[in-house]
């Protein structure tokens, strides 16, 4: 497929956009820093200008497509692009950014007749992430359909994202995917950041104990391009178990005391629940930090 793929410079971008290339998919990286990557075309694009996205859409990628008869089209949108968190800019420029840019992106696509697009959503729709004080969620595990009420910029700008998303989808029928992202983990961060997680399982009560490895996302994205039809959908993205070596029940008993307990869960389960990503698009993730760092559990 030939990709545009916005923000292939960020964290998770680079990884995933590089995965995609090496999938074999044609794909360029819309970005205000170019990627520099071999595999991948670099195009600096100012998104939150609807010309530059427009322009950016229809235009080339490469000098090698100058060869052929007909300008190429896209086949598939993948947008990630975004100021990824509060804290950068001021709450203001996080929301208009994000929003304006999406928008963007999503009218230029189906205008110009994209009929796949995934993009980037959040976990922190669910309003837990970045809240003030301590939240807990209504339920666990955390699935799609818990509520979204956030009081962040960040958050508040991708719950409009999705919104904004779903109306394109209607307008033009194209098969438009969000994916609510966890944090984001790469390989490196394994030995750097998980041995504080297994020491103290408080620092990640805000990401609902849960992580998205870079490679497991780079393979749910090529998922979502290779299943069609689904119309408009938001999946969780996260891996299969949690980021600390506690039990599902340990970490109800000391965390979510008095929170629904949907179903029932594995013992090292994500409370993110990814079954809609497995069911509908046969999402597999296969890493995870205790294939690095050794279970601290005296049984494990």
């Amino acid at each position: 497929m030939r990709i545009f793929f916005t923000g292939g410079s960020g964290k998770a971008g680079k990884h995933v956009a590089t995965y995609l290339a090496e999938q074999g998919h044609q794909v360029t990286n819309a970005d205000l820093v170019p990627l520099e990557h071999p595999d991948v075309a670099d195009l600096r694009v100012d998104l939150t200008d609807a010309g530059e996205t427009y322009s950016a859409l229809a235009g080339l990628a490469r000098m090698e497509e100058l060869e052929l008869a007909d300008k190429p089209a896209y086949d598939a949108v993948v947008h990630f692009a975004a100021l990824p968190a509060i804290l950068i800019a001021s709450d203001a420029r996080t929301y208009a950014t994000n929003v304006l840019s999406t928008y963007n992106v999503l009218e230029a696509a189906t205008r110009l007749g994209v009929r796949k697009i995934v993009f980037a959503s959040s976990e922190t729709t669910y309003g837990i992430c970045f809240a003030q004080g301590e939240r807990r969620p209504q339920y666990v595990p955390v699935d799609e359909d818990h509520p979204t009420v956030p009081e962040d910029s960040y958050a508040m700008s991708k719950v409009a994202n999705e919104v904004t998303a779903r109306s394109f989808q209607a307008r033009s029928g194209a098969d438009v995917y969000g994916l609510r992202i966890n944090n984001v983990i790469e390989p490196y961060e394994y030995a750097e950041l998980f041995p504080d997680f297994l020491d103290d399982p408080s620092l990640r009560r805000r990401n609902i104990f849960a992580y998205i490895d870079t490679r497991d996302l780079g393979q749910m994205v090529q998922r979502c391009l290779e299943v069609d039809g689904l119309g408009y959908e938001v999946f969780n993205v996260a891996n299969a178990d949690m980021s600390v070596a506690l039990t599902t029940q340990e970490v109800r008993q000391r965390f979510y005391d008095g929170v629904e307990l949907k179903r029932e869960m594995g013992p090292d389960e994500t409370f993110y629940s990814i079954d809609k990503a497995r069911e509908l698009l046969g999402y597999a993730p296969q890493q995870s930090w205790r294939d690095v760092l050794p279970d601290p559990r005296p049984e494990a």
